[in-house]
């Protein structure tokens, strides 16, 4: 089970920004690899703008960072350098820097003029946000090496680093804060996701 009209949505993504922005970096010169670093790296300034109290400049940014990793696999195919070492270190860094904002959003909320309930509500959500999206991750790359490969699931990385970055502008436009029951529902929804991933990839296998 999958968002409607998801599969529709990433064509016209590859087609009308993907392949068009691997395009304008290869023609300044970067490479793949370096492109998946600049990557990670302006996620983590994102994350650092969230944890100095910053949420709108920083969802900004993260999702900056997060729009650079549409094109390092672009580009990897573009230019024939696509290679299983480019592979590990874009799902290596796709992690860190995603893993990154969920520790600026803790350090946000230690800092935050909560009580002690709230606070720990806070960092509940951040944790259990965390622990989820990383197991639908890591279910994936597991899945694969065992030969099952599937992106099954609502809450995949993608609508995570969109509705972190959302919630994180929202969080800092609005009155009251919204960016702790955006993690609750990232956290929830994430559960599911990772079992229902879980049992695709059973299910897959057991076709073999």
């Amino acid at each position: 089970m999958a968002l409607p009209g998801r599969e529709e949505l990433r064509g016209a993504i590859l087609r009308y920004i993907e392949v068009p922005g691997a395009r304008a970096f290869r023609a300044i010169g970067l490479t793949p690899n370096v492109i998946t670093l600049l990557g990670f790296a302006v996620c983590v300034a994102g994350a650092v703008l969230v944890a100095l109290g910053w949420p709108l400049y920083g969802g900004i940014v993260f999702l900056m960072g997060g729009a650079l990793d549409l094109f390092d696999g672009a580009l990897a195919r573009l230019t024939g350098q696509a290679s299983p070492f480019g592979a590990l270190l874009d799902s290596v860094f796709d992690r860190l820097g995603e893993a990154a904002l969920f520790v600026g959003l803790g350090v946000y909320y230690l800092l935050a003029e909560f009580s002690p309930g709230e606070r720990t509500l806070s960092m509940l959500a951040v944790l259990l946000g965390l622990v989820f999206s990383q197991g639908v991750s890591y279910l994936r790359a597991r899945g694969e090496g065992l030969g099952a490969f599937t992106r099954a699931g609502i809450m995949t990385r993608t609508e995570r680093v969109i509705i972190l970055g959302a919630g994180l502008i929202v969080e800092g436009l609005a009155p009251v804060p919204v960016m702790v029951w955006v993690l609750w529902v990232i956290a929830t929804v994430s559960c599911f996701t990772l079992f229902q991933r879980m049992f695709t990839i059973r299910a897959l296998l057991d076709e073999e």
